[in-house]
């Protein structure tokens, strides 16, 4: 075993094994082919920008997991992966982004060599990685094997973080504080989106201390006004203006883990619904929190803020909140539960999720939002510690 530059311990990464071995078994499976980024460093430590064309990593119910992927990267995954060096594996350039052959033809022969011809082999057919090509390519190259769809299988073994997984987010909750700060400072009449962006993306990289930044697995989002309306947009070289509302939707990112928040900023004066949305939003979050105990259902959280909502008159409707910690573009969620009124994953000591009970009206949006940890006893933590209210800067 070489752990190289792996993040994690033996320990862990067996931990995490063989909880992906259980599941596995539970379903049936022999192998499983996994292409998320995220559940790929999850359970080998490899990191590397190339998660454009194919790989993956393939585990079965012995011996380590192998990383398979272009040749170039294979050897990216000898500096971040903790295995042998002979279960990183590197197909041949002629594979990339060919129209004659295809990269699955070189993990169909892997499989076979290690005797999973006829196997029942799980791969992740809900996901950004795994296209359709790939899919008919696979099961075209192992005609006598049965592909499962096992979407989310290793996604759901991530829900409960470990005491070291919780340490990554807390530091990436330090350094989310610092690039929240740095856009509330940043936030004036006059002063283009795109500096301001520049000096929250400058700050992230920076992170706090020896605890270096890491790049989000989203960018920023900061829209205004009635851009604010809708919840992923992005920035453009506008100056700010005053009169509007800028919601900061940002993550400091510590060794690939996140710790998300939003907090609004409104130059000038608030209207009065505004104000009295703030009311209700920081009233719900709060019974919200205080519903996010173990033992609870993620749709407690949701009905408890949406309880709320409805005593001030306010409607809402669509998920609150998911689980986060390790991931890469495009989303910094973890894909498993959600904070929904219609989910009931029960809540367990160690699950982190973002919590984010934004309000989109007509004309303006308010974001407020919190990355919370479940704790053994008590309410939920936010992990970030920043003041929870509309900014106002006059």
């Amino acid at each position: 075993m070489t752990l190289s530059k792996a993040p994690f311990s033996s320990a862990e990464y067996q931990r995490r094994l063989s909880k992906t071995r259980a599941a596995m078994a539970k379903a049936g499976l022999e192998a499983l082919f996994v292409t998320d980024p995220s559940n790929q460093a999850w359970l080998t430590g490899y990191d590397g920008w190339s998660f454009y064309v194919h790989q993956g990593v393939i585990v079965t119910m012995e011996g380590e997991p192998i990383w398979w992927g272009r040749y170039m990267d294979m050897m990216g995954g000898r500096r971040t992966c903790w295995m042998d060096h002979a279960n990183i594996l590197g197909y041949s350039d002629h594979f990339v982004q060919s129209t004659v052959v295809h990269p699955m033809q070189d993990l169909a022969e892997q499989l076979k060599a290690r005797g999973f011809t006829a196997a029942r082999i799980g791969v992740e057919m809900e996901n950004y990685y795994y296209s359709a090509k790939a899919h008919a390519v696979l099961t075209e190259e192992l005609p006598e094997a049965t592909l499962v769809d096992a979407t989310a299988l290793v996604n759901w073994q991530r829900l409960v973080k470990s005491d070291v997984e919780v340490e990554f987010i807390r530091k990436a909750a330090r350094i989310t504080e610092k690039v929240m700060l740095t856009a509330i400072d940043r936030a004036a009449p006059g002063v283009r989106k795109n500096d301001v962006v520049a000096d929250i993306m400058k700050a992230g990289i920076e992170g706090i201390g020896d605890d270096w930044g890491d790049y989000p697995a989203i960018v920023p989002l900061t829209p205004s006004g009635l851009d604010a309306t809708a919840a992923h947009l992005t920035w453009d070289g506008t100056p700010m203006r005053e009169g509007e509302a800028t919601f900061f939707e940002l993550s400091g990112c510590y060794r690939r883990y996140h710790a998300p928040i939003s907090r609004t900023v409104f130059l000038g004066t608030p209207s009065d619904d505004m104000l009295r949305a703030e009311e209700a939003q920081l009233e719900g979050i709060a019974a919200g929190l205080e519903a996010a105990r173990a033992g609870n259902r993620t749709c407690d959280i949701a009905n408890a803020f949406m309880d709320v909502l409805a005593k001030h008159g306010i409607e809402r409707s669509g998920r609150m909140g998911y689980p986060i910690g390790l991931s890469y573009p495009p989303d910094w969620g973890e894909r498993s539960a959600s904070i929904r009124s219609e989910d009931e994953t029960v809540l367990q000591p160690g699950m982190v999720f973002h919590f984010m009970p934004a309000l989109w009206m007509d004309s303006w949006g308010l974001e407020t939002t919190e990355t919370i940890l479940i704790r053994e006893d008590g309410a939920a933590e936010p992990l970030c510690d920043l003041e929870r209210k509309l900014i106002v800067k006059g």
